[in-house]
C-alpha cells in the first residue's frame, strides 16, 4: 500500500518523499543540516549554554580559522584533479611567514615584504607542480618532500628563534587585533544616527539598551542585509533560469535552503554586528572565495580541473593539456599558502618555528567534509566553506566545553572518517 496511490486518491508517504525530493534534499545538504546540529548541541551543553554564540566567539571563530578558508580552497584544487593533495602546505605558510617577519624585523616595508611572501609561495607552488605535472611525480611524494624541506628551511631563516612583528599597519590590514575591523562608515558619516533611536524613545532604549546602541556597527549590518539580498536576487535568477531549460529541480527544496541560508548570513551579520562588526581577515577570505568560486564554476580551467578528476584520459584526449591543469592546481595552492602565511603571522604578532603543523590536516579536512570526493572530480567552494565552518565549530566548541586535547584530535578523526564514508557510500549507490 505504500508504493500505491490509495482509493482515496492521496499519495502514499513514499510517493511524497519522492515528488518533493525530500532525500536528494537531505543529501545535498547534509554538511548544513549537521553543521546547525553541532551547533545547537554546543549552545545547549548544561552549564555552557549560548556560549559559543557570543560575538565575541563567533568573530573569534572565523578570524582563527582565516587559514584553513584559504589554504582549503587551493586544496579544493588539488583534489578535484583526482584526489589528490599538498602535504607541504603547512611548512609552506611557515616558511613564507619566516621570510616576512624577518624582513619586516629587518625594516622592509610591509607592501614589499607581503608581495615578497606572496611571490615566494607562488614559486614554491610552481616548482612542486613541475615535479608533480611535467616529471609524474606522485603528488603525494612531492609535497611530502616539500613538507619536509621547507620546515628544514624555516629553521635556518629563524635560527630556531621566535621572530616578532611590530609593524602596527601590517597588523592592522592582516591582523585580528582590537583595531583590525572594518571601520563603521555608516555611523561615521551621520554621528547623529544614535538619537534616531533613543531620542524620546525610553521604551526602545530600556528594551535593547543604551550600551548596545553606542556598540552596534550599523555598516556591517547593512552589508548583511544587502548581501542577503544579492543572494536572493541569484538564487531566484537560478531557479527560474532552470524552469525555462526545463531542467528538473525542487522547488521546495530549493525555497527551504535559500530561506535557511539568508537567515543563516543576517544572524551571523547580526551576531558580527554587535562585537566591533567584520574583522579585517573576512576581507582576504572573501576575496579568496570569491575569486576561486568564479574560477571553478565559470572559466575553462575550471571545467578542465572537475573534467581531469572525472576521466584524465578523456579529457587529454579532448585536446585539455592536463599536465598544465595539474602545474595550475599547484601553483594556485602555493599562492594561497603564501596568503596564509601573511594572515598567520599578523594574527600571531610574529612566527615561531613550529607554526603551520597540522595546517595541511585542517584543510583537507573541510575539503572533504565539505563533499569533495576522495576520488577527483566533485567538490565545490560553498561546500568547502560549510565544512571549515563545521571544523572551526567543533574545536571552539570542544574547548569552550572543556574536552581534553587529545579527544579533540578523536572526534577530528571520526567526524573526517565518516564524511569520507559517507561519500563512498554515495558512490557505491549509484553504480
Amino acid at each position: 500500500m505504500s508504493e500505491q496511490v490509495n482509493s482515496s486518491g492521496k499519495m502514499s508517504f513514499s510517493e511524497l518523499m519522492e515528488k518533493y525530493k525530500v532525500g536528494a534534499f537531505f543529501q545535498k545538504y547534509t554538511m548544513i543540516i549537521a553543521l546547525i546540529a553541532v551547533t545547537i548541541v554546543f549552545a545547549t551543553w548544561k552549564g555552557k549554554e549560548g556560549l559559543i554564540l557570543l560575538p565575541s566567539n563567533l568573530t573569534g571563530l572565523i578570524a582563527e580559522n582565516g587559514y584553513v578558508f584559504v589554504l582549503a580552497t587551493g586544496m579544493l584544487l588539488c583534489i578535484l584533479t583526482g584526489g589528490n593533495i599538498d602535504l607541504s602546505v603547512g611548512s609552506v605558510v611557515c616558511f613564507t611567514a619566516a621570510i616576512g617577519c624577518t624582513m619586516m624585523a629587518g625594516g622592509a616595508n610591509m607592501w614589499l615584504t607581503t608581495a615578497v611572501m606572496l611571490l615566494i609561495g607562488l614559486a614554491i607552488g610552481v616548482f612542486q607542480g613541475f615535479w608533480i605535472a611535467k616529471v609524474r611525480v606522485p603528488a603525494f611524494i612531492a609535497t611530502l618532500a616539500g613538507m619536509y624541506a621547507f620546515r628544514g628551511f624555516t629553521n635556518v631563516v629563524l635560527n630556531g628563534l621566535r621572530v616578532d612583528i611590530t609593524n602596527e599597519g601590517f597588523l592592522q590590514v592582516f591582523g585580528n587585533g582590537k583595531t583590525s575591523f572594518i571601520p563603521d562608515f555608516i555611523r561615521n558619516a551621520a554621528p547623529g544616527l544614535d538619537n534616531v533611536f533613543t531620542k524620546d524613545n525610553a521604551f526602545l532604549t530600556g528594551l535593547i539598551g543604551e550600551n548596545f546602541i553606542a556598540k552596534f556597527n550599523v555598516t556591517c549590518m547593512c552589508i548583511g542585509i544587502l548581501g542577503t539580498l544579492i543572494f536572493i536576487a541569484v538564487r531566484v535568477h537560478k531557479m527560474v533560469s532552470q524552469k525555462k531549460l526545463g531542467i528538473a529541480q525542487s522547488i521546495p527544496g530549493q525555497i527551504v535552503s535559500t530561506v535557511i541560508i539568508s537567515a543563516l548570513i543576517l544572524w551571523m551579520c547580526f551576531k558580527f554586528s554587535c562585537y566591533r562588526g567584520f574583522p579585517m581577515v573576512m576581507i582576504w577570505i572573501g576575496l579568496v572565495l570569491g575569486i576561486y568560486a568564479y574560477i571553478t564554476n565559470k572559466t575553462a580551467i575550471g571545467r578542465h580541473l572537475y573534467a581531469v578528476g572525472g576521466n584524465e584520459k578523456a579529457t587529454a584526449l579532448s585536446g585539455v593539456k592536463t599536465r598544465n591543469v595539474y602545474w595550475f592546481a599547484y601553483a594556485n595552492i602555493g599562492l594561497l599558502a603564501g596568503l596564509a602565511g601573511i594572515l598567520t603571522a599578523a594574527r600571531a604578532k610574529g612566527i615561531d618555528p613550529v607554526y603551520g603543523e597540522g595546517y595541511e590536516m585542517d584543510a583537507i579536512a573541510s575539503c572533504f567534509i565539505g563533499g569533495a570526493s576522495a576520488y577527483g572530480g566533485t567538490g565545490r567552494v560553498s561546500g568547502m566553506i560549510i565544512g571549515a565552518i563545521l571544523m572551526g565549530v567543533i574545536n571552539k566548541g570542544m574547548i569552550i566545553v572543556g574536552v581534553d586535547a587529545n579527544y579533540q584530535k578523536v572526534v577530528k578523526g571520526i567526524v573526517l572518517l565518516v564524511a569520507v564514508m559517507f561519500d563512498v557510500l554515495s558512490k557505491r549507490q549509484k553504480r
